[in-house]
């Protein structure tokens, strides 16, 4: 497994050669440091830890720059594992570049999602409106939530009005439409969790589907010099 720390920057859509419209999240993901490599032999598993995004020392600790100093860097805001043996030939301190995908890959995208704050069971869960006579009592509320053969208790998971929203969550099997080296970018077909500006861990999909053939997207620095030319 492969994987890297980037910030979602929005969301856009390209067109393919063949004219497809894409939607497509732009995912900024500047070079990750290397902060520690796990083994079997002393932490019983195979790991690579990333950290990503610079903290300025005076809002550090001493625990936190002591790690971070055994990687010959500064300590960091976001430090993430990558597990497997994927990037086993990476070592402390070396940088971790979008170089590790390329067009094609299918991707795992974990992230935070969008705060809702308190919402209600329509909303949160999806439940039907009762209805909108007048009289009914009964528009937007839960509606019963024990019974007598659970002698009147609430049963723990219950679908309820509540929090909405800022959990952790993964958008599963997501294309790789273009990487940008030169401006440490990423666009990644579809949607993935949190708002702008949220940090995002890309990483190999655990689907049976690694990797499929690579959309030709439009290049419009071509057409135009074309364009020039023909003028």
């Amino acid at each position: 497994m492969k994987g890297i720390l980037g910030k979602k920057l929005g969301m856009t859509q390209v067109f393919t050669t063949d004219g497809t419209l894409l939607p497509v999240t732009v995912i900024g993901a500047t070079p990750n440091v290397v902060m520690q490599k796990k083994t079997i032999e002393t932490d019983g598993y195979e790991a690579v830890q990333l950290g990503f995004e610079d903290v300025k020392e005076h809002r550090s600790n001493k625990p936190s720059m002591g790690h971070a100093s055994k990687a010959e860097t500064g300590p960091k805001k976001f430090i993430r594992e990558v597990r497997g043996n994927g990037m086993s030939e990476y070592e402390v301190g070396q940088e971790v570049t979008l170089e590790v995908f390329s067009e094609g890959d299918m991707l795992d995208v974990t992230g935070i999602s969008k705060g809702k704050g308190y919402t209600g069971a329509i909303k949160r869960n999806n439940q039907a409106l009762g209805p909108k006579t007048h009289g009914s009592r009964f528009h937007r509320s839960a509606g019963s939530i024990a019974s007598g053969g659970t002698v009147g208790k609430v049963a723990k998971g219950t679908k309820m009005a509540g929090q909405h929203g800022g959990f952790t969550t993964t958008n599963r099997n997501l294309e790789v439409v273009s990487v940008d080296l030169d401006k440490n970018v990423i666009l990644v077909k579809g949607n993935v969790p949190g708002p702008k500006k949220g940090l995002v861990f890309l990483k190999t999909t655990t689907k049976r589907i690694k990797q499929k053939e690579p959309v030709q997207l439009v290049n419009y620095e071509t057409t135009e010099e074309t364009a020039a030319e023909e003028a």
